[in-house]
């Protein structure tokens, strides 16, 4: 009998293609949505070894119990779902509290509503590794954020470092005190892109890390423009759901891995626009500058651990565009 796997927040950018990869991998997979429609618009892309709960509010006291009892079959949960948004009127209440309570209500529900259940993988964030709201400073595994919660609250972005840095440091300590009788370990993503897992999901606006690439497609050559400078380090999406799957089968208990590929600049992603889509005709920048050493290695306790062979920037950015472009045409 196949295994199967739990996945909060399933209509996310990452937890798709978590459940499409668990699903090509055999597992049969529940999934939790907000919503009826949500769920009924998986399911018709999943197929039938897809089943969803409905959990309409993350941070409500037993939110996932009933769906856990539902479904004794279930031996590993992926917790994917939380808080993502550029613009919140309350960053306390709106991302930060969501975060943490959502994650305290689902080791909750496990340990009382799913005995049976011996792995749990949380999303987090590479962000709970870097030095407060410094997005340029080194991560690894053995490093924690030191952000306040005074100041997460103060703008989006603190508010984003907070909210993944506090709701893993819940996690922590509800292993240290409840002791619950499953392993608890995070996968730690940085900038993810990358296609959507099915080409109807990239119709319209994409999800908030893939705007890095697509809000470029908006600077045209005949229009001017100056290039907004960021840099940094990416990973595909679908890295990243393998990750998820590789910590499903590896010991990890307790482990916190960083999942990266390698660097990134504004000028890079239109650099690789400009070669693979020049009919979109859009401002060049200045091709030679602002590039990054895109042989970026890291961690390499993580690399070595997971054992990808990671996607790169270029193949990545026309991924995401190519469906993007055609999804919209």
């Amino acid at each position: 009998m196949a295994a199967t796997a739990f996945v909060s927040g399933a209509t996310g950018f990452i937890a798709q293609h978590i459940v499409k990869q668990l699903l090509e991998k055999g597992y049969n997979v529940v999934g939790s949505v907000r919503s009826e429609s949500k769920g009924e618009k998986l399911k018709k892309n999943f197929g039938s070894n897809f089943s969803y709960e409905i959990v309409e509010d993350l941070e409500t006291e037993g939110a996932f119990d009933k769906a856990l009892k539902r479904h004794p079959e279930v031996t590993v949960f992926l917790h994917t779902a939380s808080p993502v948004t550029a613009q919140a009127e309350d960053n306390e209440k709106d991302i930060i509290l969501p975060a943490i309570n959502g994650t305290v209500n689902v080791l909750k529900a496990i340990k009382s509503s799913a005995p049976q259940v011996k792995k749990v993988i949380i999303t987090s964030s590479g962000v709970t590794q870097l030095d407060g709201v410094d997005l340029s400073s080194t991560a690894s595994e053995d490093t924690w954020n030191s952000i306040s919660y005074e100041r997460a609250k103060e703008d989006g972005i603190a508010a984003y470092i907070g909210s993944k840095t506090f709701a893993e440091k819940a996690a922590v300590e509800f292993v240290e005190t409840e002791k619950p009788n499953f392993a608890v370990s995070t996968i730690h993503p940085v900038l993810v892109i990358g296609p959507q897992a099915f080409d109807s999901e990239a119709k319209g606006q994409l999800n908030l890390s893939n705007t890095y690439v697509s809000g470029l497609l908006n600077l045209k050559a005949s229009e001017g423009g100056e290039l907004p400078q960021s840099d940094g380090i990416f990973v595909d999406v679908r890295d990243v759901a393998a990750a998820h799957l590789i910590a499903i089968e590896k010991p990890t208990n307790g482990l916190r891995v960083l999942v990266h590929s390698e660097g990134y600049s504004t000028q890079e992603f239109l650099n690789i626009l400009n070669k693979n889509f020049p009919e979109l005709n859009l401002i060049k920048g200045s091709p030679t500058e602002n590039l990054v050493d895109n042989k970026y290695v890291g961690d390499v306790k993580s690399r070595e651990y997971l054992g990808l062979n990671y996607i790169g920037l270029e193949r990545s950015v026309v991924d995401t565009i190519k469906q993007f472009l055609e999804a919209n045409k």
